[in-house]
């Protein structure tokens, strides 16, 4: 089961982060509290410049959830077409080989669901394979990871691929203040990214190299549904966002870990390459902490939180991209990828270089 190709894809508008909170606080100008906090917020997110689906100017604009809605499905369309390519181009493939497409998003809705969407302006095969999934959010990279695996595991001559399409600011609540909406209007950014997963005879077949999944975990908290999420109004996605997110990776994210390799005869020492997903400051220095990482091992999560924000379940799959591109390490060297995101949960990817 390899992961043999990785590909980004993010819309026209970019903007650092000093212009946008130049625009948040020209929208919240009537609240001097709102604004007289915004520039530390925003200079402590570590967020440097950021893509955006609609020009900045339009943020200040009042939208109705369908409009931004609508928006979402023209974007992540072009967004997911672009991806998709990019990657199957990387290792020779068309759209016409794709077996299993899955689309993953916290972000917006449709239905026929993007993954149809995709189907038809593509070319796809009419007997392809389509899952959409919608509410995993930041945890659903590496938790398509893992599908992905296991259907490639059950079809070792199949082509799955994963897009994530993640268009975080067009779920800007221009009416809420609160100390979370702040945060997350200083934190996520739009882009997408598609990753291939060939079964083993197909990747044999053609010659195809890259990280191959070894096992996966996914780890459910019970009773902790309110750290994380979305309470859906008439305006569209609010955001739930506790201060609790940081502490409960630090606590828990370690023993699952060891838990998880221990079950393979393997200790974190056993790890070379860790992959994980950059949810904010906090949430990064948590899970370093947590796991005993050193600065080197999450500096991919640092550089994409940096450049692009936090992408929800998208930002894993770049610091992917970002270690594939990188020399490899030598083969039979184990990697780690993790996420983790509402309900609350994490997903864990053991691979080895091959």
């Amino acid at each position: 089961m390899r992961i043999a190709a990785v590909a980004p894809a993010f819309p026209e508008w970019r903007y650092a982060q000093s212009e946008i909170c130049a625009k948040l606080e020209e929208v919240w100008s009537g609240h001097a509290g709102t604004v007289s906090r915004l520039p530390a917020l925003l200079e402590n997110t570590r967020v440097r410049a950021r893509n955006l689906s609609r020009p900045l100017a339009d943020y200040a604009r009042p939208s109705t959830f369908g409009e931004s809605n609508d928006l979402w499905i023209a974007t992540a369309t072009d967004l997911g077409e672009r991806a998709i390519g990019a990657a199957l181009a990387q290792i020779g493939l068309a759209p016409r080989d794709i077996d299993l497409l899955m689309a993953v998003s916290v972000t917006g809705v449709c239905s026929p669901s993007l993954d149809a969407r995709l189907a038809n302006r593509m070319g796809l095969r009419s007997d392809v394979k389509r899952l959409p999934i919608f509410g995993l959010g930041c945890a659903a990279g590496a938790a398509g990871i893992a599908r992905a695996a296991d259907y490639v595991k059950a079809y070792p001559d199949g082509v799955a691929v994963l897009l994530s399409v993640e268009l975080c600011s067009l779920t800007f609540q221009p009416e809420d203040r609160s100390l979370a909406n702040l945060i997350s209007a200083g934190l996520f950014g739009d882009g997408a990214a598609a990753v291939v997963v060939l079964g083993e005879e197909r990747a044999r077949r053609m010659g195809v190299r890259g990280l191959r999944v070894l096992d996966t975990r996914s780890v459910f908290y019970p009773g902790t549904e309110d750290l994380m999420g979305w309470r859906v109004s008439e305006s569209g996605f609010k955001i739930v966002l506790s201060p609790d997110v940081p502490r409960l990776a630090e606590e828990r994210l370690g023993p699952d870990v060891d838990a998880f390799l221990a079950g393979r005869g393997l200790a974190r020492s056993d790890v070379g390459t860790w992959i994980c997903h950059p949810g904010g400051p906090k949430v990064l220095e948590a899970v370093a902490r947590g796991l005993g990482l050193s600065e080197r091992d999450v500096r991919h999560a640092w550089a994409s939180l940096a450049e692009q924000g936090n992408l929800s379940s998208t930002s894993v799959l770049l610091v992917l991209a970002a270690t594939l591109a990188e020399a490899p390490a030598a083969p039979g060297g184990l990697a780690v990828l993790l996420a983790m995101g509402p309900a609350f949960c994490s997903e864990v990817v053991l691979a080895e270089w091959a």
